[in-house]
């Protein structure tokens, strides 16, 4: 059977800022960069235009990164800090994304979850039972990045079939 495979990039949304309150390093501390990223669709047949994935369709996509991650303030849902970090954004220092692990590797599963539960799901039955997400990379330096893989035959998520 073919596959087909589509890849879209987004380089340098932010800055966004988080810590890895785990480290026993200076990571612990709240730093920042610009992320990059890189996503792979796929699809076993083509569309009526002959796509796997719609580039134009993805604009929604970008919007949704710049809102999580363009001067925005990282947490962990499970910081011992998180009320701290909420009081910023109450009193009007922050403009935080809770999520649920920071780091390349949290913050990739997050989008590839989103991505293939929401994301998808949002072009409708068709789209959404033609096309998975199965690749998102998550690089916050040149020499630094992560990436979650999966296939829509992982049944990780519920599918329209």
């Amino acid at each position: 059977m073919s596959k087909y495979i589509s890849t879209k990039t987004y380089d340098h949304i932010g800055p966004v800022a988080y810590r890895q309150w785990k480290a026993e390093s200076h990571c612990n501390l709240i730093h920042g960069y610009a992320l990059s990223f890189y996503f792979e669709f796929e699809c076993d047949t083509l569309d009526e235009r002959n796509w796997c994935m719609d580039y134009g369709g993805l604009r929604p996509l970008k919007d949704k990164l710049e809102e999580w991650f363009d001067h925005t303030l990282l947490v962990s849902e499970d910081d011992p800090n998180f009320d701290d970090f909420m009081a910023l954004q109450d009193k009007g220092l922050a403009k935080v994304t809770v999520v649920a692990r920071t780091g390349c590797e949290g913050v990739a599963n997050w989008l590839y979850e989103y991505i293939n539960t929401i994301f998808m799901p949002s072009y409708g039955k068709d789209v959404a039972n033609r096309v998975w997400c199965c690749t998102v990379q998550v690089r916050e330096t040149p020499s630094n990045m992560a990436l979650r893989q999966g296939h829509r035959e992982d049944k990780e998520f519920r599918t329209y079939e």
